[in-house]
C-alpha cells in the first residue's frame, strides 16, 4: 500500500472528505456507493460494483462484460456459450 501523503480530519459527525483528485482518478462520482472493509488496523474504502457474476460460470472478474439484457458474461462463459450455440444449429 502506498501513501499519498494526504491527511484528513474526521468531523463531529464522523465524516471524512475524499480529495477531488483521488475521486476523479478512481472514477468516484457524487452519490456512488462505497464499500467499507476492515483489515487488521486498516479501513479500506472501495467503489462498490454490482456483483458482476457470469450467468454461465458464476465467475466474478473485471473482464466480465455486461450484455444488453443486463446479465454479465465472463470470457470462459462466452467460450462455453459459443460452443453450445454451434451445437444448437
Amino acid at each position: 500500500m502506498k501513501s499519498l501523503g494526504i491527511v484528513r480530519k474526521v468531523d463531529h459527525l464522523g465524516r471524512i472528505v475524499i480529495p477531488k483528485e483521488l475521486r476523479n482518478s478512481m472514477s468516484i462520482d457524487q452519490g456512488d456507493p462505497i464499500e467499507i472493509f476492515v483489515e487488521d488496523d486498516r479501513i479500506i474504502l472501495r467503489k462498490y460494483q454490482v456483483n458482476r457474476a457470469c450467468f454461465i460460470t458464476g465467475d466474478v472478474m473485471d473482464e466480465n462484460k455486461q450484455l444488453s439484457n443486463g446479465l454479465y458474461i465472463s470470457p470462459r462463459g462466452a467460450k462455453i456459450l459459443i460452443e453450445q450455440l454451434k451445437d444448437f444449429t
